[in-house]
């Protein structure tokens, strides 16, 4: 049970959890201000077309109305912005994940579901329950912001793990043979993906490849150093190489991936480089140097 609860509530600094709240908040900004193409024209179309998610239903949340869902986007960015700066970490977290989930199963309760969205929308709801945390806090461990961390590394490995489920499940081992990604360079790809689609038994490795990191996934649990930045860095490559050929972006879950990260050796590491040029400085300006001569 030791083991168990080490692994689930590792102790970490409480530093890494402002890191995340200010990548994780700011994300939260962005998405609801750009990708306004999915929730707020839902107040204005047919409510025939709504479908709510299973989520809407036990909530009892309405149908997007013009005035709400405006509203509802109000909500999230003021109590979005407000966590990101760090000032009511709990209440102003509860209010932007409540609404996040609002604004998100109504945008998918027309027929598209979004599923890089499940590891935000994990985030989001473990972060409130750490108290206050600052990035210079590097010092301070603790339980509860190791439980908020592996719940969202968690939430970020079941993506990959899931899709790679899905993938067997509907397609079967075949799946990765399949012409899945000619089919998406037809549709999307750039030249370099058009090329690509010239090589069946490239596009076939590709595919085996992105089959296995996805079977695999669940080692990022469990990595540490040099291991755990080789499997985070293939993740990041593998979605800037997917934004590069397809103009699709897996942003939610790539903000998500910080948590694998030691974010709580930012602030020191500035400090030192400042620490640095300081001294330089001062070096600099001193009599008989060369600058000042």
């Amino acid at each position: 049970m030791t083991r168990i609860w080490t692994f689930l509530a590792p102790e970490i600094p409480l530093a890494r959890i402002a890191w995340l709240r200010m990548l994780v908040y700011g994300f939260v900004v962005v998405d609801v201000l750009v990708n306004v193409t999915d929730p707020i024209p839902h107040g204005d179309v047919p409510e025939d077309l709504y479908k709510p998610l299973l989520v809407r239903e036990l909530l009892h949340l309405p149908a997007p109305t013009p005035v709400y869902v405006q509203v509802l986007r109000v909500v999230v960015l003021v109590s979005a912005v407000l966590a990101a700066s760090g000032r009511l970490p709990r209440l102003a977290g509860a209010v932007c994940a409540l609404g996040m989930l609002d604004w998100v199963s109504n945008a998918f309760s027309y027929s598209k579901i979004d599923h890089d969205h499940f590891a935000l929308m994990v985030a989001l709801l473990v972060l409130p329950t750490v108290g206050a945390a600052s990035v210079r806090d590097t010092s301070t461990r603790s339980a509860a912001a190791g439980w908020a961390v592996r719940m969202i590394q968690v939430g970020a490995v079941a993506i990959y793990f899931l899709s790679a489920l899905a993938k067997i499940r509907f397609g079967g081992w075949g799946w990765a043979s399949g012409s899945t990604f000619i089919w998406a360079f037809s549709r999307r790809g750039n030249d370099l993906a058009q090329w690509m689609a010239g090589y069946p038994l490239l596009v076939h490795a590709s595919q085996w490849a992105l089959l296995v990191l996805e079977l695999v996934s669940p080692v990022l649990l469990w990595l540490r150093g040099r291991g755990l930045a080789i499997g985070i860095g293939l993740c990041f490559g593998f979605h800037a190489i997917t934004a590069y050929l397809l103009s699709i972006h897996f942003a939610p879950l790539v903000i998500c991936l910080f948590a694998f990260l030691p974010l709580e050796r930012l602030w020191p590491w500035w400090q030192r480089r400042r620490g640095r040029a300081a001294r330089d400085q001062r070096q600099h300006r001193q009599p008989g140097s060369a600058t000042s001569a």
